[in-house]
């Protein structure tokens, strides 16, 4: 049981349906063949969902993941704080839940960092409940990037055959904009070829799309593409990486799903997650690079709606830790 890792698993926001999917997701039994995982929250949130979804399985608290036996039908939860015993309200916002889901996941980078696991997987979290509990942080990525005071972090997301790194990501699309530099996007398809060469890509082809619609039209409308992108592959070709484009980005990601394509850059957040989340929303998963850990994640939100309601989907999280075991286990992404 061993050889398979450890990966510590936060629930999200106890008042969304992060401790429901996560909990269907362990239902899941082949998830045990392929890690050990360790439930990062609240023992009563976890038997909250548990009942939700009516399953049987027995919840017991653990002091450490060193403890972890990681049994089938056996949820092993770690709960880092005095939240432990406090009932959450359902389907809002709630300063009690953003300081929870907070803290649960500053303590499993935590546990990253210190090499008590082998990497993470988490569940969703809202910002605004974050901010109603005082936290300042506008995402996970922001907690992480605080915590292991890297220089770059960027977020990547994957849906099958179908991947998109993003230059940036939580930015207003003006600021977006002003980020798309040569410098910037050197630094993120060095990064992209790094890791995809990590990951077992001998020579990843990177595809970088476009700001502006049409690649520009040479310069008809907007000139970042003259300015700042070309030059940025063009420096990246003579570094020896396997660099295309811009290409417009109305037929790049049909392209790369076909295939043709290993990665592309986006030049910002919504030109990927639309992309992705047309492509196979249900499917998609987070993955940062740039982290001395990994992190993998749902790729949808706290969905107050339907919480606490049983009919949540699981798929994302199911993809979202069958890919952190991948990763883990250094045998690459799936597709």
């Amino acid at each position: 049981m061993t050889d398979k890792p450890l990966l510590a698993v936060t629930i999200g926001d106890p008042s969304g349906i992060g401790p429901e999917v996560v909990a269907k997701s362990l239902q899941n039994r082949s998830m045990y063949t392929l890690m050990r995982p360790v439930l990062i929250g609240s023992v009563l949130c976890a038997q909250k969902a548990l009942n939700d979804i009516n399953s049987t399985d027995t919840v017991i608290e653990v002091a450490s993941p060193s403890d972890v036996k990681a049994e089938p039908g056996l949820i092993e939860v770690i709960s880092p704080s005095d939240w432990e015993g406090t009932k959450f309200p359902t389907g809002e916002h709630d300063a009690g839940s953003g300081s929870a889901s907070h803290l649960w996941v500053e303590e499993a980078a935590k546990m990253c960092m210190s090499g008590q696991v082998a990497g993470m997987v988490t569940a969703p979290v809202n910002k605004e409940s974050w901010f109603m509990g005082g936290s300042k942080d506008t995402g996970h990525m922001e907690v992480f990037k605080r915590l292991s005071k890297s220089n770059y972090v960027a977020t990547m997301l994957v849906s099958g055959p179908l991947r998109c790194m993003h230059l940036s990501t939580h930015k207003s699309l003006i600021d977006a904009c002003k980020y798309v530099t040569t410098e910037n996007i050197l630094t993120a398809l060095q990064l992209t070829d790094e890791k995809f060469k990590d990951w077992g890509f001998k020579n990843p082809r990177i595809a970088v799309a476009a700001l502006n619609p049409h690649a520009s039209d040479n310069g008809l409308i907007g000139d970042e593409e003259a300015r700042e992108i070309t030059p940025a592959v063009k420096i990246a070709s003579e570094k020896g990486l396997n660099v295309t484009g811009p290409h417009p980005a109305d037929t790049i990601f049909n392209q790369a799903a076909s295939g043709k394509h290993d990665v592309v850059l986006v030049m910002y957040h919504d030109q990927g997650h639309i992309a992705i989340k047309v492509y196979g929303a249900e499917e998609s998963v987070t993955v940062n690079l740039g982290l001395p850990f990994l992190r993998t994640s749902v790729d949808h939100g706290t969905a107050f709606d339907i919480a606490g309601k049983g009919i949540a989907d699981e798929t994302s999280m199911i993809e979202a830790l069958k890919l952190g075991a991948s990763l883990a286990s250094r045998k690459g992404l799936q597709t």
